[in-house]
């Protein structure tokens, strides 16, 4: 069975997070795609810490799409090092789950 997989990760403003968003579901990465609430991120780069607006996105989509939705979201990003984290859904409705595995295949239909 193909697992599912909750993926996030975060984008410097609104308008770079819909484009990736919208992207990632035309392309059939992931079968859906939240974008959050603005949030603080406060992390340590390159000696400092840092503290920066950002935009998160939570992408349900399949273990098979992990490696083609990671390069996808590595040509979107205009971070050098940008979070991209992913964990492995225990369970699901079934309904819901058949449908990302339908929706997230890989394969784009624009």
């Amino acid at each position: 069975m193909n697992k599912l997989l909750m993926v996030m990760t975060t984008f410097p403003d609104a308008a770079k997070a819909q484009v990736a968003a919208e992207g990632i579901v035309a392309q059939r990465l992931g079968a859906c795609v939240k974008q959050l609430a603005p949030c603080t991120s406060i992390y340590r780069w390159e000696s400092n810490v840092e503290s920066t607006q950002e935009v998160p996105l939570l992408i349900a989509t399949s273990a098979a799409c992990y490696a083609a939705l990671e390069q996808y979201i590595l040509t979107q990003h205009p971070y050098q090092v940008p979070e991209i984290v992913a964990w492995p859904l225990e369970r699901a409705l079934p309904a819901y789950a058949d449908w990302v595995i339908q929706e997230a295949g890989g394969v784009s239909n624009v």
